[in-house]
């Protein structure tokens, strides 16, 4: 199965608890699109045919521009520019770019440097599925070992006032994938509530964010299972919120008895072990935008300790042992189906 397809069936598994939705309510409507190396699903309610389409056209034109100009493979990207000019003067960012990038910092302080927006430069990795069409292959130890000099969140250079950054040493780079989908998301849905769309879910591969509900009812997400990700763990009722998930299920390849996967170690550039998957639950994507893919990184005990520090967020952590539900994720996970 090609990871594409793997993706694609995540956002089916993630929506499951919709899919009678269209069929009973009238108004409810479906698109779905590439973007972000992901496919993303959107569903209104919306009872206007005209207002829907506008609704949607607005969504989509606002998420790829941005995912346009926050991609480390797209040319001309603001994270390639960066790189690019990496040891030279700042470079002047679009507010939205800026926005994710002192979010990042935000959440390496507050882990302790596990989540690094800096990995980008382990350049080295390949899972078969990106978008210069590179073949899966591991990274060459010697090689991460030079690449680690030039990782290191502190080293960012953001200038909030002038709306800059810089990358101070040649070879530095970003990779925002753990920390720009979530905003680019709900910007996306911002579209749509500006659009007089009442009640909207847009599901971005595992990441999900709602406004409204449908009439009646919550929306109803499916958290995959981490350990066995062909099959829910459950379903939580949402309203104007967020469910955030990072796994090892998600750009991988299976090689000489070891998953190699695309959440790396800022430490040492090796992909994570131990946890194989979080998926975490908030009323707003501050609460959990990087936690997933640092606690993913810290392993479980610190991935507690940071979660109750987060008092409005539930949590889901699938290790090699066992699968640990916080307080919050045990009362309103509910069976599947």
């Amino acid at each position: 199965m090609s990871m594409r397809r793997r993706e694609f069936t995540l956002g089916l598994l993630v929506t499951a608890g919709l899919q009678g939705l269209a069929r009973a309510d009238e108004g409810v409507q479906h698109e779905e699109r590439a973007l972000m190396g992901t496919r993303v699903r959107i569903t209104l309610v919306e009872a206007d045919a005209a207002r829907r389409r506008a609704a949607f056209e607005a969504a989509w034109t606002r998420m790829g521009a941005l995912a346009d100009q926050m991609s480390r493979y797209r040319e001309g990207s603001v994270v390639r520019q960066l790189a690019a000019r990496a040891g030279g003067a700042p470079l002047a960012v679009p507010a939205e770019t800026l926005q994710v990038l002192l979010a990042a910092r935000e959440v390496a302080a507050f882990t302790g440097g596990a989540f690094d927006a800096s990995v980008g430069a382990y350049r080295d990795w390949h899972f078969g599925d990106d978008a210069e069409g590179h073949a899966a292959e591991i990274a060459d130890a010697h090689r991460l070992a030079e690449q680690r000099r030039l990782v290191g969140w502190r080293r960012i250079e953001l200038d909030a006032k002038a709306r800059t950054a810089r990358l101070p040493t040649p070879g530095m780079a970003l990779d925002l994938g753990g920390i720009a989908k979530l905003p680019i998301l709900q910007a996306g849905l911002a579209e749509i509530a500006r659009s007089g769309v009442a009640a909207a879910m847009i599901d971005g591969g595992g990441d999900v964010v709602c406004h409204g509900n449908p009439p009646g009812r919550d929306w109803r997400v499916g958290i995959r299972d981490p350990r066995a990700p062909q099959r829910l763990a459950g379903v939580v009722a949402l309203r104007d919120g967020v469910v955030a998930s990072s796994g090892d299920y998600e750009r991988f390849f299976d090689r000489a008895g070891r998953r190699w996967h695309h959440v790396l170690d800022p430490a040492s550039g090796w992909p994570t072990q131990g946890v194989h998957g979080v998926a975490l639950v908030a009323r707003d994507i501050g609460a959990v935008n990087g936690l997933g893919a640092a606690i993913m990184v810290g392993g479980l005990q610190r991935g507690q300790r940071w979660l109750a520090q987060r008092p409005g967020v539930d949590a889901l952590i699938a290790t090699d042992d066992s699968t640990w539900l916080s307080s919050g994720m045990q009362a309103q996970l509910t069976p599947a189906g």
